[in-house]
């Protein structure tokens, strides 16, 4: 067990309102993905990411966690998986609509980025956008759940 302070103890439980406080926005986010995966995948081609790839609420299950600690974890599972949900969502719809990479160097990219347009090749650029487009529509009529 980790030995606290009663002074970092107090400090941690007054954090966590600021912390739950994000179950907001983020239930937010995840209601506009629904619609928008709803709404334009199908008009665009694009096959609906399934949830169930990014997020796992599965660490409740665990005996040796204490009650706060499976909110935690049930919490965390949620929100960690919904950006990786999101950011599935945005790299198919940049794929589809805006395949070229930044002109500076991107920290973290999505794996379909790396096949991107380089930056200021315009010819490379339409080739992309009907690669992308090609691999996107046949990923939607093979039935991959992405």
């Amino acid at each position: 067990m980790i030995k606290r302070s009663k002074k970092s103890y107090i400090a941690i439980i007054l954090s966590a309102p600021f912390i739950y406080a994000l179950i907001l926005p983020l239930s937010m986010l995840d209601l506009f993905l629904f619609f928008y995966q709803l709404v334009c995948f199908p008009i665009y081609g694009l096959p609906k990411v399934r949830r169930t790839d990014h997020i796992s609420i599965d660490r409740g299950a665990l005996g040796y966690l204490n009650i706060i600690e499976k909110i935690n974890c049930l919490y965390c599972g949620y929100a960690i998986g919904l950006l990786a949900l999101s950011r599935e969502i945005g790299s198919m719809t940049e794929q589809y609509w805006c395949p070229i990479k930044h002109a500076r160097d991107i920290k973290d990219p999505h794996e379909i980025y790396l096949d991107f347009a380089e930056f200021g090749d315009s010819e490379g650029y339409l080739k992309r956008v009907q690669v992308s487009r090609g691999r996107v529509a046949k990923k939607a009529t093979e039935g991959d759940p992405r």
